[in-house]
């Protein structure tokens, strides 16, 4: 709750440890939003990323993240672990994530924008709740990230699998391999057989209101990216998200495991959203996958929280 203070500023109302309500004052942070997986200007995914989530509770993180009303939000807080440069809290409108994609890379970004000075040479270190994340920039623009481990992996049982086809719209024959791919938000996957297919999708989720789920299918030979894919995560309350990495590193993670992609491909996603997003997927002959894309500043300023 808040109210407005004697000099116009709003004040939030906490309960004291006696059971007393005091009032405390916003105070000014740093506070940025970054285009990521843009091709130019305006292209990509948004995060909005606040650059000191000191002495913030749960509650005010969760409101910020619900006005602000992107797919993520992120508070870049002192880490805990003595190998990390930062931790992160990851926000939807709908609830805390423990690891994102795209809210990494763009975090990454506003930090060393703001001041941020590694630790390492090559990389940063981003402390989150599904473990360390090592970030390294390629260039001025692109950054990658390491994908985290999955915590579900393997096909997905038929009656699941049923519930995907009939949210998406499609018949059974029309899908050609499913997998999940959760590294922590809850992802499924299923391959179509072509990008055409998946950009022809018109998803009813009333159908399947807590999906977290994506569909993936390859572009003709010759085209600049490999695959088109589309993500959608209703329980999370983003409908259609525009660029999703904690997707395409499960995705990548199965696919180069199976031999049946290139270690080195490219992704286009938000075309349906009129976004132009492209994302990088690499595996590394240990095996590790990276996800790069461009992260940009937009926008530069403070916030009273």
């Amino acid at each position: 709750m808040d109210l407005p203070s004697a000099n116009g500023r709003t004040g939030a109302i906490r309960c004291g440890g006696d059971g007393r309500t005091v009032t405390t004052m916003p105070r000014t942070r740093l506070f940025a939003q970054v285009d990521v997986f843009s091709t130019g200007p305006w292209s990509g995914n948004p995060v909005a990323v606040v650059l000191d989530g000191t002495d913030l509770t749960d509650e005010e993180m969760q409101r910020l993240a619900r006005w602000a009303n992107l797919s993520e939000t992120t508070f870049v807080l002192p880490p805990t672990v003595p190998e990390a440069d930062y931790r992160l809290r990851i926000f939807t409108p709908q609830g805390e994530l423990p690891f994102a994609g795209h809210p990494t890379l763009g975090s990454a970004r506003a930090w060393l924008d703001g001041g941020g000075n590694p630790r390492h040479d090559d990389h940063i270190v981003q402390e989150c709740a599904a473990g360390p994340v090592v970030v390294r920039a390629a260039d001025d623009a692109t950054l990658s990230f390491a994908a985290p481990p999955r915590v579900r992996a393997g096909a997905l049982d038929d009656e699941y699998l049923g519930r995907i086809e009939a949210a998406l719209g499609i018949t059974h024959d029309r899908v050609v391999a499913h997998q999940w791919v959760d590294n922590g938000p809850g992802w499924a996957v299923v391959q179509l057989r072509t990008a055409e297919e998946v950009l022809a999708l018109e998803p009813d989720f009333s159908r399947l209101p807590a999906a977290m789920v994506g569909a993936i299918g390859a572009h003709p030979q010759g085209h600049h990216h490999q695959f088109e894919m589309r993500t959608f995560a209703p329980g999370a309350g983003v409908p259609e998200d525009p660029a999703c990495g904690s997707m395409n590193a499960g995705v990548g993670q199965w696919l180069t495991s199976t031999g049946a992609v290139p270690s080195s491909y490219r992704v286009a996603q938000g075309t349906r959203l009129g976004r132009a997003a492209s994302i990088g997927v690499t595996a590394d002959t240990d095996g590790t996958v990276w996800v790069s894309g461009a992260a940009t500043v937009r926008i530069r300023g403070t916030i009273a929280l």
